[in-house]
């Protein structure tokens, strides 16, 4: 994700559809081997990249001016076509979710709001189409048979869920991860993922994140991802370096 601007040699990052000057810290890479990295995503959900969820009134611009769900498929496909393991981290909420006792004020929102909602971890019903389901364009994908679908986690990291013991199952230990939401979800597995050990490269324009008066969320992401990232890619940057993969 660093560029060479033409007007000047200072190295910048891609930042949407636009570019800012990268931090004045260590980048130190992610060199990809075939069979130890793995793809994971976030919460590619309805709720969250759909113009019918529930959250598109505060991500859908900047989902939009991202192309997040467009680069996000293009992880997907090339995933499958260079058979790099795929792990999917889903957002799910039961019935018994909704009788929790405190919540941050985002977790609030989401319970209020009745995103990712479900009728229980058994139940399907109600599934397709719904906001807690895929993007229609991204079921070939997911859905064919070789992707790991991860038991659901509950606030925005891992630590609720099973990924962690899947990648390393799968002899995991570099992790290319995109997704929703930017400062939430993404932000919160890039944290798990590195105090666990792995190598992880996040794709700068496959997430999105809300905005409102007076607070970017993805701002706040991309400062975060560039400090504590081994990378921060742009999904042109990922393709490539996924392509080179012998």
């Amino acid at each position: 994700m660093s560029h060479d601007s033409p007007e000047s040699t200072q190295p910048t990052i891609v930042y949407g559809r636009g570019r800012k000057p990268d931090a004045g810290v260590p980048r130190p890479g992610l060199r990809l081997r075939r069979g130890r990295v793995g793809i994971v995503v976030t919460d590619p959900q309805n709720d969250f990249l759909s113009p019918e969820g529930v959250t598109w009134g505060v991500v859908g611009e900047n989902v939009t001016e991202n192309r997040t769900v467009e680069n996000i498929g293009q992880l997907f496909a090339l995933a499958q076509e260079r058979e790099v393991p795929l792990f999917v981290s889903p957002h799910y909420y039961y019935p018994h979710d909704h009788r929790w006792k405190f919540e941050g004020a985002l977790e609030r929102l989401m319970h209020d709001i009745r995103m990712f909602d479900r009728p229980g971890p058994l139940e399907t019903s109600g599934l397709a189409g719904s906001g807690a389901d895929w993007l229609e364009q991204y079921k070939p994908f997911i859905e064919d048979g070789q992707t790991v679908v991860c038991s659901p986690h509950k606030v925005y990291g891992p630590q609720s869920n099973d990924l962690v013991l899947q990648l390393r199952k799968r002899g995991i230990e570099q992790v290319i991860l995109a997704g929703m939401s930017a400062n939430l979800c993404v932000e919160s597995h890039l944290r798990e993922l590195l105090e666990q050990g792995f190598e992880v490269a996040v794709v700068g324009d496959a997430t999105a994140a809300a905005q409102i008066p007076g607070y970017d969320g993805y701002d706040a992401a991309i400062t975060n991802f560039r400090f504590l990232a081994s990378d921060l890619w742009s999904t042109e940057e990922a393709v490539r370096q996924l392509s080179e993969l012998e």
